[in-house]
């Protein structure tokens, strides 16, 4: 069984371990938390390449107790030379979930790693250069990892998918056959592609040979992305969504994110917190406050320049009152919903100062689009396809927009003073993970491991299903399982330890600088301390 983490001198969690060790390693240097983070994703981007890679997009939280977080958002937009007409002429009904057409936008994580190393340098005294930050990564690359089961799971899963993908099979299906268990993953490609990084600048993945290389494999593709569409890519530094829950501040990122649906699952859940965690009142309210949610992100979140109302609209006191008039304590709500999917990764780091980070990355489904550049390695990701072709789609297909965006990472200052930094993949499962974490550990006063580790739900389509109806692991008490269904939720029980219900983690800041850290027992991670 995990136990809590505690240290006082640094910390790191991801759902790798080689990840958190790279970061571990960066904070015994003296770097901060920004400086081991910026290694974590490089490193966790060649070790986990099903869930994230370079060629996807991510967001950054980055904040100190006392004084609200800065976002960092690093997403690409959809490709300038293609329209609605466009894909309509190529014989496309929807966007294709695999292949060229499925890569669409520009994949915005480097230049995420890039505002977070300038954030590093003019704010918190980072001064460890590139080359090093990189250096975890780059010999991962080329000497080669140990290949994971859910790497391996994951290949043989999506084979039917990937296996003609350009690029896809070299890579993942040597022989004709899903890389083993413990076969040797090298990726020399990328490990030149990250060299040249550390050498050249993170800017050469939109202004440099990188750039003109990758641009040139994805024409050749048959991508509609473009030079002119990397170079026009910039991250920006965000002002994170927030709310207060039961005297806690919470932070989430703003659209094109579903930071909002996490942040109102939890404002809601407040109004009508159950008596104990775990039991029938909390999943129920907890559920039903995730559909109330979800019907405000299917409606109105989107590139946040398209959108009618301003999302921190939707939290002032007056609109979350009249939501939580729509949420029954004594019966299920009909669902669904069009559901939203996603993999990814979500990574923290804290240092010895008390700087924390909540970290994710994705390129979107597993592998993205499953591109691989033949010239860099890259894996692109398959973003777009959350665009809609109809003329009427909240999230219409339009130039130059940036695509709905699923990841998240949260983090939150409790009333007492700690800070949190917390999140999980998994698409359709990340707000409601997120509330079941931050309700067991800062509403009931579960210890921390605990709150990640014990059963969880999920409403909502997971991999390679068709049904929306809400999954419970088994190790929830059949009791409460006939009880649930008694209020009307159709219930499917699931194995004890489900993968999709995401990669989990959490680290807490005390005043004292104590910190705490767990992990998913779901994933191949650990919480790695000094």
């Amino acid at each position: 069984m995990l136990q809590t983490k505690r240290s006082y001198g640094g910390m790191v969690t991801a759902p790798h371990h080689l990840a958190a060790q790279a970061g571990l390693a960066v904070l015994s240097e003296g770097g901060n938390a920004i400086e081991a983070m910026i290694a974590s994703a490089a490193t966790i981007a060649v070790v986990y390449p099903h869930m994230n890679g370079l060629g996807g997009d991510s967001f950054w939280l980055v904040g100190r107790a006392g004084s609200p977080p800065v976002g960092i958002q690093a997403c690409g937009r959809y490709a300038m030379a293609a329209d609605r007409d466009w894909y309509r002429a190529r014989g496309c009904s929807s966007i294709p979930g695999r292949g060229p057409l499925a890569a669409l936008t520009v994949a915005g994580t480097v230049d995420g790693w890039q505002k977070a190393y300038e954030l590093s340098r003019d704010r918190h005294d980072g001064r460890l250069p590139l080359a090093r930050l990189l250096e975890p990564a780059i010999r991962h690359a080329e000497d080669g990892v140990a290949v994971t089961s859910t790497l391996h799971e994951n290949i043989g899963k999506k084979r039917h998918e990937l296996e003609n993908v350009p690029g896809y099979a070299e890579v993942y299906l040597p022989q004709g056959a899903p890389l083993a268990v413990g076969a040797r993953l090298r990726q020399p490609r990328v490990a030149e592609t990250l060299r040249r990084l550390a050498k050249a600048g993170l800017f050469d993945f939109y202004h440099g040979e990188l750039a003109r290389s990758m641009a040139a494999d994805l024409e050749r593709a048959g991508s509609p992305l473009r030079l002119a569409d990397l170079e026009r890519h910039q991250a920006s530094l965000v002002t994170p969504l927030s709310v207060e829950v039961s005297g806690h501040k919470i932070y989430n990122m703003p659209p094109p994110t579903q930071g909002l649906a996490s942040l109102l699952i939890l404002a809601l859940y407040a109004r009508r917190i159950a008596d104990e965690a775990d039991g029938v009142d909390h999943l129920h309210r907890l559920v039903e406050c995730t559909k109330a949610a979800f019907r405000i992100r299917n409606g109105h979140v989107t590139d946040p320049d398209y959108m009618k109302r301003a999302a921190a609209e939707f939290l002032s006191e007056q609109s979350l009152a009249a939501l939580h008039q729509t949420v029954s304590n004594s019966r299920a709500a009909p669902w669904p919903d069009p559901s939203k999917q996603g993999d990814t990764v979500w990574l923290a780091a804290t240092d010895r100062n008390g700087l924390s980070v909540s970290f994710i990355q994705s390129v979107y489904w597993e592998f993205g689009s499953g591109v691989i550049l033949p010239e860099t390695g890259v894996t692109w990701q398959n973003r777009g396809t959350s665009f809609g072709l109809g003329e009427s789609d909240t999230n219409r297909l339009d130039p130059g927009r940036l695509p709905f965006h699923t990841i998240q990472p949260a983090m939150a200052e409790l009333g007492d003073g700690r800070l949190i930094s917390y999140g999980t993949m998994g698409g359709e499962g990340q707000p409601q993970t997120q509330a079941a974490i931050f309700s067991r550990y800062a509403m009931h006063g579960q210890e921390l491991q605990s709150a990640i580790t014990a059963p969880r739900w999920l409403l909502g389509r997971t991999w390679g299903e068709e049904n929306n109806n809400l999954k419970i692991e088994s190790r929830f008490d059949p009791a409460i399982i006939e009880r649930l269904r008694a209020l009307g939720h159709d219930i499917q029980v699931t194995g004890p330890f489900e993968e999709f219900m995401g990669h989990a983690g959490a680290i807490v800041w005390h005043p004292d600088g104590l910190m705490e850290g767990a992990s998913d027992p779901r994933s191949d991670g650990v919480v790695a301390t000094r």
